[in-house]
């Protein structure tokens, strides 16, 4: 599915789904905010929020006719739905409890059109119109402070000195705008890096690429977040799928 150009900035990748029962949902530890929709019926579907995840679960496979998620990078959930993105970490929220009558509306106008791309381009529509009027002063600093936690092992410190702002400051308007502090954060991109790597032997190797001290730090901090050491996981060994109504627990 192609993107929109003006949306690049804001949208790291959208995903066209057809969940299958028989295998099992595995929602890994993501630092970025989502807006799905799912279409349950011919002209039926909604529209859900799936805020931040602070570390993985697993539910039992389900089946729908289509499931089109678009996700948010790391700082665009807050002028795009109106709150602190804090609010929707390890939630699973409908779109009306934040937009109200602009989300049933949307909701009926994607319910009547046929085919991914369309419907696309209408959650697109709305994307947009959101982004124009809630982009603010801090969305550079954002940027900036994302690009350095997801690439570097820069100290939170630092990087506050570096961005000439407070400590503090970075924290509040990460927490606010991204849904987790800056550590938890710069943790959960160092697992996913893990995860790209998962199909390499050299497990030494993949925690040093990661920014890991040794491989013992690397598997603890991914057992934390995933539930499973990292040999494990790629074995396929995870753990017991819990019902889709119970949030997954604090870290």
């Amino acid at each position: 599915m192609t993107l929109r150009r003006a949306l690049r900035p804001w949208v790291a990748n959208v995903t066209l789904m057809r969940p299958d029962s028989a295998l099992p949902l595995v929602h890994l530890p993501d630092a970025a905010t989502a807006l799905v929709y799912r279409r349950t019926g011919a002209h039926n579907g909604d529209l859900r929020v799936v805020g931040p995840r602070s570390r993985a679960s697993y539910y039992p496979g389900k089946e729908l006719p289509m499931c089109i998620r678009v996700r948010l990078r790391p700082g665009a959930a807050r002028p795009v739905f109106g709150i602190p993105v804090s609010e929707l970490r390890d939630r699973a929220a409908p779109l009306t409890d934040l937009w109200g009558d602009r989300a049933t509306r949307l909701e009926h106008q994607l319910n009547e059109l046929t085919g991914p791309d369309r419907i696309l381009h209408g959650i697109e529509d709305a994307l947009l119109e959101s982004l124009h009027a809630g982009a603010d002063s801090h969305d550079l600093l954002l940027r900036q402070a994302v690009e350095s936690l997801s690439t570097t092992s820069e100290r939170v410190a630092t990087l506050a000195s570096r961005l000439s702002v407070s400590e503090r400051h970075l924290r509040d308007v990460f927490t606010d705008r991204v849904g987790l502090p800056p550590k938890h954060f710069a943790r959960i991109q160092r697992v996913r890096a893990v995860l790209a790597g998962a199909d390499s032997a050299h497990w030494a190797e993949v925690a040093s690429e990661a920014g890991y001290y040794d491989q013992s730090h690397m598997t603890a901090d991914f057992h934390r977040l995933m539930g499973v050491p990292p040999a494990a996981f790629r074995a396929g060994r995870l753990p017991a799928t819990s019902p889709c109504a119970q949030p997954p627990s604090a870290p």
